[in-house]
């Protein structure tokens, strides 16, 4: 007996995500430091959200941005190259890496709509990081979540942050 009922199309649920999305995955590399661009990137629009009541973006982040474009770019966690140094020079290393997979995508900073980090020690490492985040980030600023976590995938990786941006 032939089934007639509509079912949802698998090629048409492939060919959306693929146009809506471009995901990338980065690999352990030593990148030099790659510096925010002020300018908004052409065809993409950002306007920060901040309505009575929601939390000022004085620290780095905005409590939400509204932003339209073409594709999304999905960066997974980061982490730095080198676990031994200091947590500051840990996160420019982490945000060079992502700077790295953003212009590999044709992107920036500037495209950044929302960060989201992962600590091992939140509350020593999270001031450092508000500062750092903000020689990369431009406003307005991404929205932005920090999580504690008792430990990341890899032993002795300390921070990981992953990054969504529209294109």
């Amino acid at each position: 007996m032939n089934d007639n009922r509509s079912k949802p199309t698998q090629p048409l649920r492939r060919e959306m995500i693929g146009s809506a999305m471009l995901g990338v995955a980065g690999g352990i590399l030593a990148v030099p430091s790659l510096s925010a661009m002020a300018a908004e990137p052409q065809g993409v629009t950002r306007k920060a959200l901040t309505p009575p009541g929601a939390p000022s973006a004085d620290v780095g982040y905005s409590p939400a941005i509204l932003s339209t474009g073409q594709q999304l770019l999905f960066i997974s966690g980061q982490g730095p190259q080198d676990y031994d140094v200091d947590m500051e020079l840990q996160i420019r290393q982490t945000f060079d890496r992502i700077g790295l997979l953003l212009e590999a995508a044709g992107a920036s900073f500037a495209n950044v709509v929302i960060l989201r980090s992962y600590w091992v020690h939140l509350l020593r490492d999270l001031p450092i990081y508000r500062k750092v985040r903000k020689d990369y980030l431009v406003e307005p600023y991404p929205a932005s979540t920090a999580v504690g976590t008792p430990e990341l995938a890899i032993p002795g990786l300390e921070l990981e942050i992953e990054a969504v941006a529209v294109l």
